[in-house]
């Protein structure tokens, strides 16, 4: 028998997903905001008026929600209440913490839980293209596969609960990172006279923006190899010509700028000759961790 699923936060996330799942399976809707039954009126979706509502009709229940706060609130609700669902899937962005916090509220009540965060765009959502990142138990995980292959072009479990939503806070963390980068970046680009489409052109060739996370990344910090390779004294001489050039332009500089002090601490540390990946190796001293197995 057909899972009916249901829908809890019916905004511009929830109400993609619901466009990708209308006419796949039984499909049932809840917003606090009455007005949003509008968005999604063309959908094979029955509308409810609450939360206790929507419980009595699924078994499976979607949160796309705005707030942990409210996800906490829902959940709470939807666990404590006369039916309980038999699985809960947040989708909403919340940090790992609060992820764990939700399926320990779960577990207590006997319900499973698993975080999918999304990976994608409002449009890729809406035709059914999302990349879920997942965590949970196994067993819950495959509980929700039939919820999210609905809606789903690749679902990757991470780890337990809370590994796809701090995968997820990770990504979108590099994405504002370098999106304040590309806008300096262009910034000093067009007072030099450079077109930004030359920029873009420049920088989307393989050497360009992904060389670091191929090269630097996948093949030098994963592998603990920074032997030889662009140095971090040449860099360090890099980034300060950077630096040089953007005050001459009148270019203010974040991100750019707060960049260029670790590579002042590895010189200073006597990294000069190393590759400049070899950064990756302060890290390692500040918070204890090990990118890549150490040889013995």
């Amino acid at each position: 028998m057909q899972t009916t699923v249901g829908i809890v936060g019916l905004g511009n996330a929830g109400s993609a997903m619901a466009t990708a799942l209308s006419g796949k399976m039984p499909l049932v809707g809840f917003d606090a905001n009455p007005e949003r039954r509008h968005a999604v009126a063309h959908l094979a979706l029955e509308w409810v008026s609450s939360l206790a509502q929507l419980a009595n009709r699924v078994g499976t229940v979607v949160l796309s929600l705005p707030k942990p706060e409210i996800s906490k609130a829902v959940v709470t609700e939807l666990v404590q209440g006369a039916k309980a669902p038999e699985l809960i899937i947040e989708t909403s962005t919340i940090t790992p913490q609060v992820a764990q916090e939700l399926g320990a509220i779960c577990q207590a009540g006997q319900v499973r839980f698993i975080d999918a965060a999304i990976a994608n765009g409002v449009a890729s959502m809406a035709a059914g293209k999302i990349t879920f990142l997942v965590g949970g138990d196994a067993e819950d995980v495959a509980k929700a596969h039939p919820a999210l292959e609905g809606m789903a072009e690749a679902i990757m479990h991470l780890g337990p609960v809370g590994a796809g939503m701090g995968a997820k806070v990770v990504v979108n963390a590099v994405a504002h990172a370098l999106m304040v980068v590309l806008i300096e970046a262009g910034a000093m680009a067009t007072k030099l006279g450079l077109p930004m489409q030359t920029l873009v052109d420049i920088l989307r060739r393989p050497e360009g923006l992904i060389r670091p996370l191929t090269h630097r990344v996948q093949e030098r910090i994963m592998q603990d190899n920074y032997a030889g390779g662009m140095s971090v004294s040449n860099a360090r001489k890099d980034s300060t010509l950077a630096l040089q050039t953007a005050q001459e332009l009148g270019v203010p500089l974040y991100a750019i700028q707060a960049s260029h002090t670790p590579y002042e601490i590895a010189e200073a540390l006597g990294m000069g000759e190393l590759d400049y990946a070899a950064l990756a190796t302060l890290w390692e001293q500040w918070t204890d961790i090990q990118f890549a197995p150490k040889t013995q």
